[in-house]
């Protein structure tokens, strides 16, 4: 998404607005295609005006001059998951249509990875299209652990709450905040995670099956973080070391030259 001089809020607006719109729009179809309960409407708007809101902030303080094609792309995105979570919270009233939720959680899923190729393409990454597809990937995760939950128990729970608990964890720890090194291994686990949950909240295999497959999805991710988390802070300590020798040496510095004073004298 490329920065522009001239920033126009109104654009910003604009575009935050028609994904609001879109995002009731679709709670209005699945709401007159399976009588969706008041629930999963409020559960819906909540997330629809939570989006609005977190996604214009976003854009006013970066000021960018337009959303760009992969934003719009994981607006989409988001727009699904909105449904999704709103399916999800009408579950626990009256079993919503699985096909349903399976259909817009498999669209999620595969415009996953069109926005990001999208971005590259138009040379317009920005870290606001990659913050925000992060958002919307974590935050469907969560949500499909809740439906799976339903079925194999508050265990699954750990799968979508794992990214919120490093995240709390680093406003404690800062270390943790340091950048990590690309990882294709970190990308395969994190993609495996929705397709997992997804195969298991179609109900198409067995109950057993379902447990292997989301107990694997569950062994990766721990995997995965705790890497992460073991490098961060091997790096850490690193930086520690590093500036505590720094520290020495400029200590030492006074010292040398008082006696390259006394050898002159």
């Amino acid at each position: 998404m490329a920065l522009n001089n001239h920033y126009d809020a109104r654009l910003v607006q604009q575009e935050t607005a028609v994904g609001a719109g879109v995002q009731v729009l679709l709670l209005a179809l699945l709401g007159t295609a399976i009588g969706m309960g008041p629930v999963g409407w409020v559960t819906g708007l909540v997330f629809a005006i939570a989006t609005w809101a977190v996604l214009s902030r976003a854009l006013h303080r970066s000021r960018l001059r337009s959303f760009g094609a992969a934003n719009r792309v994981t607006l989409g995105r988001a727009t699904l998951v909105g449904g999704v979570t709103a399916l999800v919270a009408d579950s626990f009233e009256s079993a919503p249509p699985v096909s349903l939720l399976v259909g817009l959680t498999a669209v999620a899923l595969i415009l996953d990875g069109v926005d990001g190729k999208v971005a590259r393409r138009t040379g317009t990454s920005t870290a606001l299209g990659a913050r925000f597809d992060m958002e919307v990937d974590a935050f469907l995760i969560l949500v499909l652990s809740v439906y799976v939950s339903m079925s194999l128990g508050p265990w699954v729970l750990l799968i979508g709450g794992m990214r919120y608990v490093f995240v709390a964890a680093a406003r404690v720890l800062p270390w943790l905040n340091a950048p990590l090194p690309p990882s294709t291994g970190r990308k395969t686990v994190a993609a495996l995670q929705g397709v997992c949950l997804l195969v298991a909240g179609s109900g198409l295999l067995p109950l057993v099956a379902n447990f292997g497959v989301v107990l694997l999805a569950l062994g990766l991710l721990v995997w995965s973080f705790g890497r992460d988390v073991l490098w961060l802070w091997r790096t850490s300590r690193v930086r520690v070391g590093t500036a505590g020798i720094g520290r020495v040496l400029q200590a030492a510095a006074p010292v040398e030259d008082v006696l390259e004073t006394a050898r002159a004298a």
